[in-house]
C-alpha cells in the first residue's frame, strides 16, 4: 500500500518533483529558464547546486547551468525562483547538455562557486 503525504505550500519543504520545472527570474523579474534538477549531497543531504534549463526552443537545444542552490530564493509572489544573476554572467557561465554531463565531484563544486563568487563549504 502506497503512503502520500500531502504537502501544504506554504510550508517551507517542498516535494522535488514541484521543484523541478519552477521558473527561475533575474533580479529585474525576467524569466530565466526552470530548474531542471538539483544535485543533493549524498552524505549531508543538503542541496548544492540546481540545474537551470536555459535556452534552445521548447526545450529543444537547451543547456543545462547549474546554480549553487544558495542563490536561490523563492519567491512566493512569482511562483517561482529569484537569483541575482544577469543573464549576460549565465551565458557565459558554466553549463553541459543532455549528452555531456560533468562529473559533479568537489573540484567542479569549488569551480562552480567560484565562478559566482559564492564560497564552496561541502
Amino acid at each position: 500500500m502506497e503512503n502520500h503525504i500531502e504537502l501544504d505550500e506554504t510550508s517551507d519543504i517542498i516535494s522535488s518533483n514541484k521543484v523541478e520545472g519552477t521558473s527561475v527570474y533575474d533580479s529585474e523579474g525576467n524569466n530565466l529558464g526552470s530548474i531542471y534538477n538539483f544535485m543533493v549531497n549524498k552524505r549531508s543531504g543538503q542541496v548544492e547546486y540546481a540545474a537551470l534549463r536555459f535556452g534552445g526552443f521548447l526545450g529543444i537545444g537547451s543547456d543545462y547551468y547549474p546554480i549553487p542552490w544558495d542563490m536561490l530564493t523563492y519567491d512566493t509572489d512569482k511562483g517561482g525562483y529569484q537569483v541575482d544573476i544577469s543573464k549576460d554572467l549565465l551565458e557565459n557561465a558554466p553549463r553541459y547538455d543532455e549528452n555531456s554531463e560533468p562529473v559533479f565531484d568537489q573540484s567542479y563544486g569549488r569551480d562552480l562557486y567560484g565562478y559566482y563568487g559564492v564560497p564552496y563549504s561541502f
